[in-house]
Formats: C-alpha cells, sequence, structure tokens
C-alpha cells in the first residue's frame, strides 16, 4: 500500500500527519508513505526526523490585507499555485498513492485537488473547531472529511461526507499522577508554556517579565519554548536587560522548541500555550490543566473557537492576549497552581474530551477507503 500525506507550515499540521502516518506502518509494516510540504522549516525539521521521505513543492498562503506588500505576496501565491498544480501531478504520478490524506497548510489544496481530479482516493483532517480555507475549499471535493469535535457536521457543505474522529496525537501523552494528598506538590511544580512553533513576539515579551517574577519568587520550575529561529537570543537579550543573571536559576529552562513535547508536557503540573488544534489534542491526551491564550492573528478566531471547547468542559482558563501581562499570567499561575482540587477537576475534564484512538480510527478509514 501507497500513501500520499500533505502538510506545511506548523507543527500543528504535521503532527497529527505522522500520528497517522505511524499507525498506518503499525497495521501495514511495509507500506510505503510520502510526505509533501511547501519546504518550511518545521516540515524539514520534523518529517525527516521521523523517518519520512519529503518532497516539496512551491506553494504560499493568502495575505487577508490589502497592503501593496500583502497583494503582491498574493500575486505570487496565485502563480505558484499554477505551478504547484503540475508539480504535484509529477509527484503523485510518480509515487502512485492509493489515498491521499492532507493535514492542513495551504499545500493540501493543489494536491489533494489534483489527486481527486486525477481519481484517487482523497481525505482532510481539520484539527480546529472550524474549518481553515483549504479545508473549506475541498470540502466538496474530498471523499472523507474528518474533524476534531463532536457536532461540528453542519460547519460544511456536505455533512454526510464529515467524520468525527478527533484529533491523532504521537504516542507518549500521558497523565502524571500526584501521589501526594497533603495539598502540597510531591516536587516543585512544573510549569510548561510555548506559544507554537513559529513563536511570537508579543508573548515572548510577556513571558520574560513572568520569568523575572518567577526568578524573584521560585514559586516553580518553568520549561519556556520561545519558537522561531532567533527566539533563544531574543529572549536571552529580553532577560538581560531586565536584570537577569547571566546563567538562569536551577528549574528554569528556555528552549527554542519542544522536540520532547510527550515526555515534557507528561511531566508538567501546568501548561500555557495558545489554542491550536494540534495543542488542543495534545493537552486532553495527556489530561493536562491548562491556561489557553488563543492567537488573535489567525483566520476565523479559530483558536478562541479551540479554546471554547475546553472551557466548556471545566479544562482551561482563557485569556484573551490583549488583557495579558507578565504580572497577571503571574498571579493566574501560581494561584491556580495552589489549588490542587481544581487542578484535578481540569484534569478529569480535559481526559474527558481525549480522542486516545484518534491515529486508529483514522488509519483504519484510509484503508477501508483502499479495501472497502
Amino acid at each position: 500500500m501507497k500513501f500520499l500525506f500533505t502538510c506545511s507550515g506548523t507543527a500543528g499540521h504535521i503532527n497529527p500527519a505522522l500520528a497517522t502516518a505511524d499507525e498506518l506502518l503499525r497495521i501495514v509494516p511495509d507500506a510505503k508513505i510520502l510526505f509533501i510540504g511547501a519546504g518550511r522549516e518545521m516540515e524539514k525539521r520534523l518529517i525527516p526526523k521521523a523517518g519520512y521521505e519529503l518532497k516539496n513543492i512551491r506553494m504560499s498562503g493568502l495575505k487577508r490585507g490589502l497592503s501593496p506588500a500583502d497583494m503582491i505576496y498574493n500575486v505570487k501565491t496565485m502563480r505558484n499555485l499554477v505551478t504547484a498544480g503540475s508539480e504535484a501531478a509529477k509527484i503523485i504520478r510518480q509515487f502512485k498513492p492509493q489515498v491521499v490524506i492532507g493535514t492542513g497548510g495551504y499545500v493540501c489544496y493543489p494536491i489533494i485537488k489534483k489527486a481527486a481530479k486525477m481519481g484517487i482516493p482523497t481525505i482532510i483532517h481539520e484539527s480546529n473547531a472550524v474549518p481553515g480555507l483549504a479545508t473549506k475549499l475541498l470540502s466538496s471535493i474530498v471523499d472523507k472529511v474528518l474533524v476534531s469535535f463532536p457536532g461540528l457536521e453542519n460547519n460544511y457543505k456536505r455533512p454526510e461526507r464529515v467524520i468525527y474522529t478527533g484529533t491523532p496525537v504521537r504516542g507518549g501523552f500521558e497523565v502524571r499522577e500526584e501521589n501526594d494528598e497533603t495539598g502540597e506538590f510531591d516536587r516543585k511544580p512544573l510549569v510548561v508554556s510555548f506559544w507554537g512553533s513559529l513563536g511570537a513576539e508579543r508573548m515572548n515579551e510577556i513571558i520574560s517579565e513572568f520569568i523575572m517574577l518567577n526568578i524573584a519568587g521560585g514559586e516553580f520550575d518553568h520549561i519556556h519554548a520561545t519558537g522561531g529561529q532567533d527566539g533563544v537570543a531574543d529572549m536571552q537579550n529580553r532577560l538581560k536587560r531586565s536584570g537577569a543573571p547571566e546563567d538562569m536559576p536551577p528549574g528554569i529552562e528556555i528552549r527554542d522548541y519542544i522536540d520532547d513535547m510527550q515526555s515534557t508536557m507528561s511531566a508538567a503540573n501546568l501548561v500555557l500555550c495558545r489554542a491550536g488544534g494540534s495543542t488542543i489534542a495534545e493537552l486532553t491526551a495527556a489530561g493536562k490543566p491548562a491556561v489557553l491564550i488563543p492567537s488573535p492573528y489567525v483566520s476565523n478566531n479559530e483558536q478562541e473557537k479551540n479554546a471554547q471547547q475546553l472551557h466548556n468542559i471545566g479544562g482551561v482558563i482563557v485569556l484573551e492576549e490583549k488583557n495579558c501581562s507578565g504580572g497577571i499570567l503571574f498571579k493566574t499561575i501560581t494561584e491556580l497552581l495552589k489549588d490542587k482540587q481544581k487542578l484535578k477537576k481540569m484534569t478529569d475534564a480535559q481526559r474527558a474530551l481525549a480522542a486516545p484512538k484518534a491515529a486508529e480510527k483514522i488509519a483504519e478509514l484510509i484503508i477501508d477507503i483502499i479495501i472497502p
């Protein structure tokens, strides 16, 4: 069997595809799997590291502004779209997949559209509570639309094609149980924070103040991933200007990216992050209480709607970026860490929304398309 995956841009688009590919190989060990991306940094970092072949085509997204720079960028995107179709057709003819699966990013559109036109079964997975542009455009073309939350069928023009599966996550996410029943942690609590693989400049500014307050108070251990190419150096410069010591105190760690997210999140007592669809799936799989700050810069307010899904069940606290400061975050985190009963309720709520069999369910759907 040959399976072609397409995804691009962020870890949130890539990791669900990797989790599904891993499950397909578990079921069909001699399967051939190929990924197509758009040549961006996270694709080149994550996909080959997971052991999969990656080919890239030229593809970019759309700017929603009306500035001259945005319009020039969009003209380039339209040109790329024209060439992407022929590039996709060449790869598809060479690889001869029996099914094509997209998990997000603009690169999905030309590849899945071309595959469908060539008569190859196609599937699109949407990790967010509301469909992105590529998913909207493809939902009437593909054989199946897979969604991450129940009850979303009416968000699509052809609800009969929509199947709730949840978002697949790679193995290793699990709840860390606390053994101490005295109301205190059996170790210093760990907070893990990140703003996505591409980073977020404003939130990193806020987190630098947050780190300085924790240096002074020593309330908890903290791992922060800055994201972006120069995130660590930028954060170190911010902290230095704020008077931080040359070497971080024990228990405070700054990384550019969390490669071992499974073990890091499993060790955390509380997570501070954005609300992308893949992140939501990881939080629920790990049963982790979280403080979510949805990105206000994404289309359709999709992160706010993702966060609302978890807020409705009591699994998270949601804050708006415009109302955030390092002091507000620090106060929120320290108060929450002291309320062990609330953390337990949040953990239970997160686990209730988890979809631990998502990768298995999707893999079975894929194989059923090939072998009805």
